[in-house]
């Protein structure tokens, strides 16, 4: 992605701008330093010279500062809600060598999730309100995260999710043991008011992988073994997707808790 272009482009040339203001600042600052050490002194010849020094500079600096202001010309709510700054994202991640999927309005990056709020102008990456937008940095963030690596508890999680087997079993009647879809189990997980706004399904199936890649399939205690069901599931509708460490999307449709003695 070339930085002339866009909104990362946008935002460099702004910081250039800026930059050159601040040396224009740094030298109108210098020559009031002088004039203040002239006046304190007495020394008028200097006092003058240094006045007439920064009167032109206040002027220089003024006219970058206007020009910086005129040149970041980009409407930012219309940039976030219009798709293209995720298309900034997604091309800044694959230059940075970082894989990015869109999935249900928002990006999954594992181990993370983003959603662009655009009448807030900002992103929210794992639930944390973010206003650095400048893609380049959004990107560095998600790579960091990645070499950071998931804070998962997988036990906890495989608990919830036996508790939801079980729910989805007896209202559907089916034997123990039984095939159930991950969607239904997801449906019972987020009963109550609000809780599928709070735990969205793009997190359900990224949890889902990480427990998957912990290795944990047995619940405690209990004696009872998670089973994961896929084969023509995962043509049909009801799948969850999210992506893998490797970058390749991962899909699941359905689980089952045996016996811990079964195999």
């Amino acid at each position: 992605m070339s930085v002339d272009n866009g909104f990362e482009g946008a935002l460099a040339r702004a910081e250039s701008d800026c930059d050159a203001a601040l040396r224009a600042g740094a030298a109108l600052t210098r020559e009031l330093k002088r004039a203040r050490h002239a006046a304190a002194l007495g020394n008028v010849r200097d006092l003058r010279r240094a006045l007439q020094a920064v009167v032109g500079l206040a002027g220089e600096l003024h006219g970058q500062v206007r020009d910086a202001e005129a040149g970041y010309d980009v409407n930012e709510p219309e940039l976030l809600a219009s798709g293209a700054f995720a298309k900034e994202l997604l091309a800044a991640a694959a230059e940075r060598g970082v894989s990015i999927f869109e999935e249900d309005e928002r990006l999954l990056c594992y181990p993370s999730i983003v959603r662009i709020l655009a009448g807030d102008l900002a992103v929210e990456v794992d639930r944390r309100r973010v206003r650095n937008l400048r893609p380049s940095v959004v990107v560095e963030q998600l790579a960091r995260a990645q070499q950071a690596g998931p804070r998962f508890r997988p036990e906890p999680f495989l608990a919830s999710l036996l508790a939801g087997y079980d729910l989805v079993l007896a209202r559907q009647g089916k034997a123990a043991g039984a095939v159930v879809r991950l969607l239904d189990v997801y449906g019972v997980l987020t009963l109550l008011p609000g809780q599928a706004r709070d735990y969205t399904k793009p997190e359900f199936a990224r949890d889902l992988y990480l427990l998957d890649q912990s290795g944990i399939t047995v619940v405690g205690s209990s004696e009872r073994r998670l089973r994961w069901a896929a084969s023509s599931g995962t043509r049909q509708a009801g799948v969850l997707s999210t992506v893998a460490k490797s970058g390749q999307q991962q899909r699941y449709w359905g689980i089952a808790f045996e016996s811990a003695g079964r195999r």
